[in-house]
């Protein structure tokens, strides 16, 4: 199983909840590239196309009527929503391990985002996306429970993705599944409950510093090459070795208000974890009471060597963020969180842990529900 990094200290969230709120403006571009020979136009295009337009977005509220959000006031309530919770301050047994993994492949890149610009093709910068093969924006709840996918547990139709890297204006693309770790974020692991379907949310921002986004509550060991780890810009150059890729590590919130399933800022209706006074031990705050998972992403981007042209789709290295939207099958989901967050076990996507074999798998071997 792959190295699993540590869960975010409670020190680390609660002095990172101290940050002022990061402020709306335009998207960045990469500052001192080296400038194009003949030989680069095309791929200098590619890359130039994929931001063309984009410079003057902003993550404000995606004001649109729809199905899912009638009045277009940005805000698509749960229905039921979910009441009369107490974030738990409960010491169950100590269990090193809580999560799974969710491994889900590239299916396409595209300038879409439905949640930040839903029903505006185009509109986004470019990003990669994983999981759901339907993913535009024009998705819903409903028409990604409808789409195929490439996680390798059927059940994972989720929208999985993030903004498009480029060497030299050219994409590079994640190769095989990726590791999307799904982890107890909360130190009573057994209040974990699933997401809520059609739950939605940005982690990160395009628009964040680079001193915010190494003081993020979600930063783990920032983008990774080699023996150099906790970096906010690219490294200058990594090992120009076979298996030496760019890796890049980061946690989402995983405390929620019960109420929305989505915010016109797409990120006020989650919380990261913050310390229990007095103790050490991570619970929800009083205002984002639900424990749900707490989503890593551990992407691997295969390019090294010299990164001095590598950039995002979204400007500099430290805009790094990535979007979710949710459409598990409800029944495979609780089964795999209740086996394996609530279980405390470190379960590969089968739900499956080979240090406790006896505990059996959560999935048969087609990763679907015995």
């Amino acid at each position: 199983m792959p190295r699993r990094s540590k869960v975010l200290s409670g020190t680390l969230i609660a002095s990172a909840l101290l940050l002022t709120s990061i402020g709306i403006g335009t998207v960045a571009t990469t500052a001192g590239a080296t400038a194009p020979t003949a030989s680069d136009v095309p791929a200098v295009q590619t890359l130039q196309a994929a931001q063309a337009g984009h410079g003057g977005h902003t993550m404000a509220a995606s004001a649109d009527h729809s199905a899912e959000d009638p009045d277009g006031d940005g805000y698509i309530p749960a229905v039921p929503p979910v009441t009369g919770v107490t974030p738990s301050k409960k010491e169950p047994p100590h269990r090193y391990f809580h999560e799974f993994q969710a491994n889900c492949s590239v299916t396409h890149t595209a300038p879409d985002d439905p949640i930040v610009f839903p029903r505006q093709p185009g509109a986004s910068h470019d990003h990669t996306f994983m999981g759901n093969t339907t993913t535009n924006a024009h998705s819903t709840t409903a028409s990604l429970a409808a789409g195929g996918t490439t996680c390798v547990a059927p059940g994972d139709r989720s929208g999985y993705w993030m903004p498009t890297l480029f060497d030299n204006g050219r994409p590079v693309l994640p190769v095989g599944p990726q590791v999307i770790y799904y982890k107890a974020g909360v130190t009573d692991y057994t209040s974990v409950r699933p997401f809520p379907q059609g739950l939605r949310f940005l982690v990160g921002s395009p628009m964040q510093s680079a001193a915010e986004f190494r003081s993020h509550p979600g930063f783990v060991e920032g983008w990774e090459c080699g023996d150099s780890f906790f970096n906010v810009e690219f490294p200058t150059n990594c090992p120009d070795r076979r298996d030496v890729q760019l890796n890049i590590r980061f946690q989402a919130p995983s405390c929620w208000d019960g109420r929305y399933l989505d915010t016109p800022d797409h990120l006020s209706h989650m919380a990261y974890p913050v310390v229990n006074p007095g103790t050490n031990n991570n619970i929800c705050p009083a205002d984002h009471p639900v424990a749900l998972p707490m989503i890593e992403f551990k992407m691997a981007f295969p390019v090294n060597g010299d990164l001095s042209r590598v950039t995002l789709a979204s400007g500099p290295s430290h805009s790094f963020h990535y979007d979710f939207f949710n459409a598990w099958d409800v029944p495979t989901l609780k089964a795999m969180v209740d086996h394996c967050l609530v279980g405390g076990l470190q379960c590969d996507a089968r739900g499956y842990d080979q240090n406790h074999p006896e505990a059996g798998a959560a999935l048969n071997e087609h990763y679907e529900l015995p």
